[in-house]
């Protein structure tokens, strides 16, 4: 099966890795197939701007994806990092308002384009599709409103703490993948609030700062302890 010049990646193109679409039939896969294109975009450029119209869905194959806003005073807040299997764009296909959020590509990315009117119509063919497409929404939302509530209850401690736990792996590792700027910007800081903290947390031996991306969790209990 291909999407219109959608490249194939162990097996699976960029649709038959969205969640949104896991529970269609290969004939219903197909439908979507038919009324998709695939884009390829570097590093540095905007699939769409604030204030762009939108009418598609971007259903992200390869790569990485910033999507941010830019306040009135020009200060940028990153809301989420999208990467392979995830989407963007999608508050168009239930809105004619302009887009309200940047979509910049963090590195070499390839995208499927699916068209907003004609997904539209197998929506109402295939109800799951709304409903998947729903279950994320409602996920964004509340991560945006956890956000809101961190920005505005926790401490800037806090914040990093409880943001370097979430990204931590199984090696009890952060392997940032974006920049400093970037996560400050995500945790609701300055990134030299961001700088100052994290060599804070460093000289009480709570983490260890391995170049621009690798952070090592030293002391998981008492980084637990400052959310408390």
């Amino acid at each position: 099966m291909s999407c219109n010049n959608c490249e194939h990646d162990s097996e699976k193109n960029c649709l038959e890795i969205v969640p949104i679409f896991s529970s269609l039939t290969f004939e219903e896969m197909l439908e979507v197939a038919y009324i998709t294109t695939a884009k390829n975009y570097e590093k540095g450029e905007f699939i769409y701007s604030q204030g762009d119209i939108g009418n598609k869905l971007y259903v992200i194959h390869k790569g990485r994806v910033k999507i941010s806003r830019i306040s009135s005073n020009g200060k940028e807040q990153v809301i989420r990092v999208v990467g392979p299997g995830e989407f963007l764009g999608e508050l168009t296909l239930f809105s004619a308002m302009p887009l309200t959020e940047n979509a910049e590509v963090m590195e070499k990315t390839n995208l499927c384009l699916i068209e907003g009117v004609k997904l539209k119509e197998l929506m109402g063919k295939y109800p799951t599709i709304t409903f998947k497409v729903m279950e994320v929404l409602s996920q964004r939302l509340e991560t945006a409103e956890n956000l809101i509530e961190d920005i505005n209850l926790h401490s800037v401690e806090t914040r990093l703490a409880q943001g370097l736990l979430k990204m931590k792996d199984s090696n009890n590792e952060v392997i940032l993948n974006m920049t400093k700027g970037d996560l400050a910007s995500q945790l609701g800081m300055s990134q030299e609030t961001l700088s100052r903290k994290l060599s804070l947390f460093e000289d009480q031996g709570l983490i260890e700062q391995i170049g621009n991306k690798r952070i090592v969790l030293r002391d998981i209990d008492e980084l637990e302890e400052i959310l408390h």
